[in-house]
Parts: structure tokens; sequence; C-alpha cells
């Protein structure tokens, strides 16, 4: 009787199952598009939400948008899958044993994966909502009690320590080792790319942080709030097309990961 690991394998073994999971970087990709585009555009003075809720809106609101919703949470329970059968057994193209740092990602990227597929099904159904209120209140809930403030320190440490990770991952260019055969177009966006996502990844992580000393829920909004409190700096209008760009940037590695990422 074949074990769960062998099955596990078989799954990706799948020439078919693998072009879906593919998929996934591909939407991931238009994703971060969309939120480095609504950053530009709110540091030009006009109105939306940087993150994922906005992207979906934005893609709901087109004509076959319900639709595009419905291949979008297929296509991320597919990588979310595969993230977690590489967990698992490791990846179908290296040999080596699995160490525990990397379970760790691929379970963490899997459960990250999982939760865009949800909002995306919600965007489908004509339920979505705003993930910066939704953050807001639910940091306002953990306020309430001392294990739930506890909860927001490590929330606030997985996303620092997740976006210093992608940073040290695009300064150090250890990302080109994900690719089969990178050139010097993978690397730059990887670089900037990596780095740009890691730099606002802290900037959410900061603001849980400041959103529990200054007892101040509404500040814990995510990468919109991330995003948007750049705009309140000095050369903020700067600052936000930078990070918008660099976020951009990403989504288009993330096309580069659809096609030549070893998995």
């Amino acid at each position: 009787m074949p074990t769960m690991n062998a099955q596990a394998s078989d799954i990706v073994q799948n020439p078919w199952f693998e072009r879906l999971a593919r998929c996934g970087h591909i939407v991931s990709g238009v994703l971060h598009l969309l939120i480095g585009y609504i950053a530009i555009r709110i540091a030009l003075g006009k109105g939306g939400s940087a993150d994922q809720s906005g992207a979906f809106r934005e893609l709901t609101s087109k004509t076959g948008g319900t639709l595009v919703m419905w291949v979008v949470m297929v296509a991320f329970i597919a990588l979310a899958v595969w993230r977690l059968v590489e967990g698992a057994v490791g990846k179908r193209s290296e040999s080596k044993e699995v160490s525990v740092m990397d379970r760790v990602k691929a379970f963490s990227l899997a459960v990250l994966y999982f939760a865009f597929a949800w909002s995306a099904f919600t965007f489908a159904k004509g339920a979505g909502k705003s993930s910066s209120e939704q953050n807001a209140g639910l940091t306002a809930r953990a306020m309430e009690s001392g294990i739930g403030k506890l909860a927001i320190v490590v929330v606030a440490g997985v996303f620092i320590g997740v976006g210093g990770y992608h940073c040290y991952k695009g300064i150090s260019k250890k990302f080109m080792k994900d690719l089969k055969s990178p050139g010097t177009v993978e690397e730059t966006l990887g670089t900037i790319g990596y780095t740009a996502k890691g730099l606002a990844l802290i900037g959410i992580g900061v603001l849980f942080i400041a959103a529990l000393f200054t007892e101040d829920p509404g500040k814990a909004t995510g990468m919109d709030g991330a995003l948007k409190t750049l705009r309140e700096q000095a050369f903020g209008t700067i600052l936000l097309v930078v990070a918008g760009f660099g976020i951009a940037v990403y989504g288009l590695y993330s096309f580069v990961m659809a096609k030549s990422a070893k998995m």
C-alpha cells in the first residue's frame, strides 16, 4: 500500500496539476501589479485600497469579473496544495532532504494561498470585504485580552520576520536558486521585487505594534495602511510611487516564477 508521502508525490508528478499550480503564480503576479497600480494611483491623489481586497475589487468590477474570481480561487488552491506537498516531501526537482525551515516556509505559503483562495471565493459570491476593515476589527477584538495582545505581537513579529527575509533574499539574490535558468532580467526583477515587498511587509508589522502601543486598532490595516502611511511622510508621494513600482515589479517576477520556478 503506498505511503502518504508517495501519494503526495504522485500528485505533483501530474503535469496538468503542475500547470494549474503555476497559474497560481500568474494570478499572484496580476494581483501584485494591481496593488502596485492602486498604490501609485493613491500617491497621485485618487482613492482605492492598495491590498489584496482592493485588487480583487478591481477585478470583479470588470466584465466577467465573477468568473475571473472563480479562476483565481482554483489557481490559488492548486498552488496551496502544491506547497503542502512540497512541505511534506520536498521539491520534485530536488533530491535533498527537506529541512525544517523549508517545511515551515512551504506550509506558511500554503496557509497564505488558502487564505487568498477563500478571499477570492467571497468576492466571487459577492460578499467580499475590505482587508483593512477586517484587520482593524480583528485587532480591536484582540486588544480586549492579554492573550489577544500577545497574539498581536506574534503576528507583528511574523510580518517583520518574513519581510526581513524577503529583503535578505532580494539583496543577497538567494531567489536565483529557485529558478531553472536565471538571467539578468530575472535577477533585476527579483532583487527589486523581493526587497520592495519585504519593506512593505515590515511596514505592516510595525503598524501592528503601533496599534498596540497607541491602543488604536485603526492603525493595523495591513498592506493598504502601510503604503498609505508612506504618503504621510516627507516626500510621501515619491515614496509611495516608488513602493507601488516595487510591488508591481514583484508582480512581474511572479510571471517569471510561473515559467521558470523549480517545482
